[in-house]
């Protein structure tokens, strides 16, 4: 990273990450600490705000959906005790209400998952009220519903017909989808 893009980050340049996906948060720690972070993770709603009452960071990025909760509940904590701290809160679960929920209570951003390191430095560091310019290369529709399908099917432990009866679609359907590649 460049001198500028440290001088971007400030003095202080302590992130919390928060998230429940152990792949991910370790993937996301690697890439934040390269860019000139101080990184600490927790994986859930406990960790994330003992972490935020005992050391507030400058930078936090929270998933929305723990397993021990909701990370709106830690994004609340790190308002409270750090006003001035930038917060995205990230998502597998689009949702308008949640956005709006996130950013009134606080948060700086929001992004969908799978964000990757560029886009929550963007979303982070943007000190504009104007949006950041859209990814180059987006998913397309049909990889964001197969990533979409994916995580459902992992969330239930690869168990089709709970997968197909909680994303309201026949099981033979589901199969099918869960057979093919993954589309570009």
């Amino acid at each position: 990273m460049t001198q500028a893009g440290h001088d971007e980050l400030g003095k202080d340049r302590t992130l919390l990450l928060v998230d429940d996906d152990e792949a991910f948060l370790r993937r996301l720690e690697k890439a934040m600490a390269k860019r000139g972070f101080d990184v600490e993770t927790a994986d859930s709603v406990a960790g994330g705000s003992a972490i935020a009452t005992a050391r507030p960071p400058a930078y936090a990025v929270v998933d929305l959906r723990l397993e021990d909760g909701n990370g709106l509940d830690v994004v609340e904590v790190l308002r409270e005790k750090r006003p001035d701290s930038r917060i995205v809160v990230l998502t597998g679960y689009g949702a308008i209400a949640t956005a709006v929920a996130a950013v009134k209570i606080g948060a700086t951003d929001y992004l969908s998952k799978p964000a990757d390191a560029t886009d929550i430095i963007n979303a982070l560091l943007s000190r504009s009220a104007e949006m950041p310019p859209p990814p180059e290369n987006p998913m397309s529709a049909d990889r964001v519903r197969w990533e979409h399908i994916q995580r459902v099917y992992e969330l239930c432990d690869r168990n089709v017909s709970e997968t197909a009866r909680r994303l309201n679609m026949h099981r033979r359907t589901l199969q099918r989808i869960l057979a093919k590649r993954s589309p570009r």
